[in-house]
């Protein structure tokens, strides 16, 4: 059973966004959602209600749920969060290095055939997103 999917479908039919699941070995499922106008403790209660009497029905096995919004620091993973977050900062490792470097700060720019273009200081990088170990969003204060 993946896991990951029917948590997303779920989701979506209550209104909210999958932004990331975190499984770890010791059976703790980290949700993390959003919404466009973000989200409140309620949502994250609702839906923590949701998965408990889903996961039950379904058979799926976990020690602890932790469900939250994704913060100010939320992981960008889909190619519709680079496009929805375009000219906001964010940090790049990538799995194979570029130019020698695994780890990029910069602004998002144009997606195109899987390719991000990212601004580092002036400086165009094209990262291909399959490349990709992890990317956040840089909050700015």
């Amino acid at each position: 059973m993946d896991v990951a999917k029917l948590v997303e479908t779920t989701l979506a039919g209550m209104g909210y966004e999958l932004v990331d699941l975190e499984l770890s070995g010791r059976g703790l499922m980290r949700v993390f959602m959003d919404k466009p106008d973000g989200i409140a403790v309620e949502d994250c209660e609702r839906v923590s209600n949701q998965l408990v009497r889903l996961f039950t029905v379904e058979g799926v096995e976990y020690e602890r749920l932790e469900i939250s919004s994704p913060g100010l620091d939320r992981v960008v993973k889909k190619e519709a969060d680079f496009v929805r977050f375009a000219g906001q900062k964010v940090q790049i490792k990538v799995r194979v290095p570029l130019a020698g470097r695994k780890n990029f700060v910069g602004i998002i720019g144009e997606l195109k055939d899987g390719v991000l273009q990212l601004d580092v200081d002036g400086s165009p990088v094209a990262i291909e997103l399959s490349n990709m170990d992890k990317a956040r969003l840089v909050p700015v204060f």
